[in-house]
């Protein structure tokens, strides 16, 4: 169950010490939502009490130390105009975007994340759920990084081709979104978060080429996680990477933690992030969570923790969303195995 010691034991692994407790983290809302039963996601989304009640329920049904509350990938952007949809429980996507030109840009409001749209509730659900647990779990916020929001501002495609049509336009929106989402970390740290979780999987290596992501999306993600430093906020990173080359780029935007993908190889990683930063994941959730018998899943949670375990600055995780339609007896096997496998 939650302990006093996580928030020590996830700034030991920063400092790139063995933690005396592994925190076990799992990227779970939408299997926590489905698991607790009484709202829809659509539902809970936009209460920040529905939140923090299903947060709470599952921690402490499952044991997670930690509180991701992520929710989805809207909030920062229906206060500027982006239109999203969500319906039962479909997570609520970016679906209508604005036009990618200098015009857009210019008129773009600087919303307030205390006043505007869904992230107060938000705000409210942090503040609950640090209320609930003090110290005894960690709770992240989140956001997205400056490269990836541009993508959810105007669209991937646009985005993409701006790489190639006007730079300058898409430098200069990364700054908007620098202010911008330092201001909503301020605001969620404000409430009661210990971390934000960064998120940037438009910069993927799937999407850009290594120079195309240190020319685009690394510089400004540097520099929000610079101004974030300022304020003493962990920020931990998440492209869903897997090419060691983009993970070590990672490492030197400064992010006190990196989440890797699920098709990374974990001794690989292992190898080249040991005492650069610290690390975290990255159990596959399908291929092994949802897909897999609660047996595979202890070997495979095992495997893992043995490795990024093994010496200093891991924490566990999986390596992407878990779907909504894990097995209940398959997510609590992945929390007993790694429970065990950090003891033994």
């Amino acid at each position: 169950m939650a302990y006093d010691g996580v928030v020590q034991d996830v700034r030991d692994a920063i400092a790139l010490k063995k933690p005396k407790r592994l925190p076990i983290f799992a990227c779970s809302e939408e299997f926590d939502v489905k698991w607790h039963g009484r709202y829809t996601y659509e539902e809970m989304c936009q209460s920040g009490e529905k939140i923090a009640q299903v947060w709470i329920a599952a921690i402490e049904a499952f044991d997670y130390d930690w509180a991701w509350i992520q929710i989805d990938d809207c909030f920062e952007f229906e206060p500027l105009g982006v239109k999203c949809h969500g319906e039962g429980n479909i997570l609520r996507a970016t679906v209508g975007y604005l036009p990618a030109t200098r015009e857009t840009l210019r008129q773009l409001p600087m919303p307030n994340p205390r006043t505007d749209g869904r992230m107060p509730e938000k705000l409210r659900a942090i503040r609950l759920v640090r209320e609930h647990f003090g110290d005894t779990v960690f709770i992240e916020g989140s956001c997205a990084a400056p490269y990836s929001s541009v993508a959810l501002l105007f669209g991937l495609e646009e985005t993409m081709l701006l790489l190639l049509t006007e730079p300058n336009l898409l430098a200069a929106a990364c700054e908007f979104f620098v202010e911008y989402q330092f201001r909503y970390i301020e605001a969620q740290m404000e409430a009661g978060a210990h971390a934000i979780w960064l998120g940037d999987c438009n910069a993927f290596s799937g999407m850009l080429s290594l120079e195309q992501y240190r020319k685009f999306a690394f510089e400004p993600s540097k520099r929000l996680i610079e101004k974030a430093h300022e304020c003493n906020v962990i920020i931990h990173l998440h492209n869903s990477e897997i090419e060691i080359p983009y993970l070590l780029a990672e490492v030197e935007t400064g992010a006190d933690i990196i989440n890797f993908g699920p098709a990374a190889d974990v001794g690989a990683v292992s190898m080249a992030l040991r005492g650069k930063v610290c690390f975290s994941g990255n159990l596959d959730p399908i291929e092994v969570l949802m897909r897999g018998t609660p047996e595979q899943i202890e070997q495979e949670a095992e495997r893992i923790v043995k490795i990024g375990y093994s010496d200093s600055g891991y924490l566990f995780n999986t390596g992407e969303m878990n779907p909504r339609d894990v097995p209940e007896e398959n997510m609590r096997a992945m929390v007993r195995a790694a429970r065990r496998a950090s003891v033994l």
